[in-house]
């Protein structure tokens, strides 16, 4: 379910971020992003969004990270790495709607460092990362 379809963008404050490549909701305490059929969101796309987080949030911002897998693309694990370098997450939740993008989601937590929790929706999701110690 995309995020301005779901219950959660009515009772929820946040600010749409339209790039090229996908949507972002920049709410208070996380991130939620919906990438676009096709997409290979690679490290220049992820430097492109970190930017404009740190524009919207400050420099010193930690928050939560919900990959909202709505549609098909790759990502390339290894740059959650360079990502993690930024100390900007404070956990990552993924949602998927298939055994594909759960298989996938699989290969990408082995070069993750940071909370991880695969999610079967989107409210599942938002509960996690707000019970983040971190988050609270």
């Amino acid at each position: 379910m995309k995020f301005e379809n779901s219950p959660h963008s009515k009772t929820l404050n946040y600010y749409k971020l339209v790039l090229p490549f996908g949507n972002f909701f920049l709410c208070e305490k996380f991130i939620i992003s919906e990438l676009h059929t096709g997409v290979h969101f690679d490290w220049p796309k992820i430097e492109m969004v970190i930017k404009n987080v740190f524009k919207f949030y400050g420099e010193n911002t930690r928050l939560g990270y919900i990959s909202n897998r709505i549609n098909s693309y790759s990502v390339s694990p290894q740059d959650w790495e360079k990502a993690e370098q930024y100390n900007l997450m404070t956990g990552i939740a993924i949602v998927y709607y298939n055994y594909m993008t759960y298989l996938n989601i699989s290969l990408e937590k082995r070069f993750l460092k940071v909370n991880f929790h695969p999610c079967l929706s989107l409210d599942e999701a938002i509960e996690w990362v707000l019970g983040l110690e971190e988050s609270k």
